[in-house]
């Protein structure tokens, strides 16, 4: 069949009549794999394959134009069904039929139990359900960003549509008129545990009206009513479609159809023969236990991220805050580059976090999203993998601790997204302990890939915003909520000058001192200048290092500090989970001889304002100071006295 690159003409009988033959091998296929890999989830597959023929088969994308940037994107967010999806990409040619089915879920082999974005055809690796809306919403997204005028589907399951975040989605597309999206329901009421009806019952039609979009229900295994469905669709350029598909679980195996027992076992070698005769499809499955595929990952091409003007850094010489800094850098290069170059994202909280410069620097590239976090953080994610800067600002325990797991994902899908966490730490006035993000250094380091910037000052903060923009990659700046000094050199001289070049990982010496070493970071970096200065009136010298990057750190630095005898962090952070976390894995991983003590945060702290909670809890620079001259004292009082013999 001559593939039609878009939804503009009419199908045809001898389509139809060749989708409903593909549907026929596509499920065989569908049986074959998750029999000889002894798992996976069949019977969804089965049920959505009718959905996934359709799109694929017409949509304006081919094997040979997989990477193009004008191509349509196909999201499927229930990637549980991959077998369908895989066989669905063989059938087309995307990918090779023999690889798929001795391959499915085998160690090496690219085809994964749930959809991987480096399988040619498929755009984002789904997993948790719920996130594949707020992703294609992210695609549709960048389509109008970018001017190309490519459409966005999303393929779902009637059972995610009870997560919240699909909700949040919902209203971010009809607000911002994503008329270019166009989701796919496969609505076979399985789920499972049972029907989705007794599990949690979601009333898809009226949800997806009552937030503005146009919605059509037909017969899910009719392929020309799902064509003409999608069709009008895409022709409707003022309103986003859900398409509810009625489709049945297992369909075209009768003693699977309508069962819930299958949706994710696979069938026995017994069943497999059943089911493979009421096919009409061939029983190869003996011949191709035991066979190998070619174990080949493909490597995904990235779009390249724009080349940006960050202008020049400025240079502040009085107490402000960073968040001020941050948001001065983020206006100062949105006005030197092209309007659609950079995206910002919010979550009603622009003046807080210093965004809405941008806003009004380039309106409409600022998107509100209100208090939608979890699509927010998929959205951002998704925008930024096509060819968009995508930034999100947020207090630390939303844009960190609430949306672990979209990150974690957009880990997994290697996404380029910035983010800017404000009021970390202690440091969110007495809004109290619900509001403290005080672990995220413990949760970021988990997440493949990312990097963490937490600077000093408002100087070192401009600097640090204008690299992040300029690199790719998933990238946090941590900032403070209230104000911080300008860190100067002990003669009084501003240390983060106009020369200073922010480079990741990068460890600044702030002081010189041969008694101890102080390893810390943001707002306790001017804590630990003040301890710097009890301590030198008490005779201690201690060194200071900003570790502006706690999850990378130079381990030569921790060798050379370790000659003084004690290493001690300094943090607003959990203690055991920081950055004297890092350090001691530094020490132990390098056989390092010294002490170390790690000062930092080891309980929920109450409601007050951030200087009353590091005092009560010991984190003040007196507390430091007197921590270090006892340990010294100690370590002098025990070398000096003398042992029986």
């Amino acid at each position: 069949m001559n593939k039609a690159h878009t939804f503009d003409e009419r199908i045809s009988k001898e389509q139809i009549k060749h989708l409903n033959s593909l549907s026929q091998q596509c499920r065989g296929d569908i049986i074959k794999m998750t029999t000889i890999a002894g798992s996976g989830h069949p019977a969804g597959s089965m049920s959505s394959i009718d959905m996934y023929l359709t799109v694929f088969t017409f949509a304006n994308i081919t094997p040979e134009t997989r990477d193009t940037p004008s191509r349509d994107r196909i999201i499927v967010s229930h990637g549980h069904t991959s077998p369908g999806v895989y066989a669905c990409l063989a059938r087309l040619g995307f990918i090779d039929v023999h690889d798929v089915l001795v391959g499915f879920r085998k160690l090496g082999s690219p085809y994964e139990g749930h959809v991987e974005r480096h399988v040619p055809g498929v755009e984002w690796s789904t997993g948790s359900l719920g996130q594949g809306l707020s992703a294609a919403c992210g695609f549709a997204l960048a389509s109008k960003l970018s001017n190309a005028p490519f459409n966005t589907f999303c393929l779902m399951s009637d059972a995610e549509q009870a997560k919240g975040q699909v909700a949040e989605a919902r209203r971010f597309a009809r607000k911002y008129r994503l008329n270019n999206l166009t989701v796919i329901i496969d609505n076979n009421q399985f789920q499972i545990s049972g029907k989705t009806g007794d599990i949690m019952p979601v009333n898809l039609k009226d949800n997806y009206r009552a937030d503005g979009w146009r919605v059509i229900e037909v017969p899910g295994h009719d392929f020309r009513r799902l064509f003409a469905a999608i069709r009008r669709a895409v022709k409707d350029r003022s309103n986003p479609y859900a398409i509810i598909a009625h489709t049945i679980m297992g369909h075209g195996v009768t003693f699977m159809e309508g069962k819930a027992d299958y949706h994710g076992k696979a069938l026995s070698r017994e069943e497999s023969k059943r089911a493979l005769t009421e096919l009409g499809v061939d029983d190869d499955i003996d011949t191709l236990y035991g066979k190998s595929a070619r174990i080949h990952v493909p490597v995904r091409k990235q779009m390249p991220l724009p080349v940006i003007k960050t202008g020049e850094p400025k240079v502040y010489t009085e107490t402000m805050h960073p968040r001020v800094a941050f948001g001065n850098a983020l206006a100062d290069i949105a006005r030197m580059n092209e309007k659609n170059t950079i995206a910002v994202f919010d979550c009603d909280l622009s003046s807080s976090v210093k965004t809405d410069q941008f806003a009004q620097v380039v309106p409409g590239n600022f998107f509100q999203a209100g208090v939608s976090e979890h699509t927010v953080a998929t959205i951002a994610g998704a925008l930024s993998i096509n060819g968009i800067i995508a930034l999100w600002a947020d207090f630390g325990v939303f844009a960190i601790d609430e949306v672990y797991n979209q990150l974690r994902l957009n880990a997994v899908n290697m996404t380029n997204v910035k983010i800017v966490a404000t009021h970390l730490g202690y440091d969110v006035g007495p809004d109290g302990k619900t509001h403290h993000c005080i672990d995220y250094i413990g949760l970021l380091r988990n997440l493949f890939g990312f990097k963490l910037i937490i600077p000093g000052d408002p100087n070192q903060t401009d600097r640090a915003a204008r690299c992040v923009l300029s690199e790719p990659g998933n990238i946090v700046i941590g900032l403070t909520r209230t104000k911080l000094p300008i860190m100067k050199t002990e003669d009084g001289e501003i240390f983060y000058t106009a020369d200073y070049e922010f480079t990741y990982g990068n460890i600044d010496l702030i002081r010189e001192g041969d008694d101890c070493v102080i390893f810390t970071n943001g707002t306790m970096l001017h804590k630990s200048v003040e301890a710097w200065s009890r301590l030198r009136e008490k005779g201690i010298t201690a060194r200071i290092y900003n570790v502006s990057c706690p999850l990378d750190v130079d381990s030569e630095i921790v060798v050379d500090a370790a000659e003084t005898g004690l290493i001690v962090s300094y943090e607003d952070h959990i203690a055991a989970t920081g950055l004297g976390c890092t350090l001691a894995q530094v020490i132990a991983a390098n056989k390092i001889t010294t002490d170390l003590i790690q000062i930092g945060i080891r309980q929920f702290g109450g409601s007050a304002e951030a200087d009353a909670l590091y005092t009560k809890n010991r984190l003040d620079a007196h507390s430091l100071a007197t921590v270090i001259v006892d340990h010294l004292q100690t370590q002098t009082t025990s070398s000096t006295t003398p042992t029986k013999s």
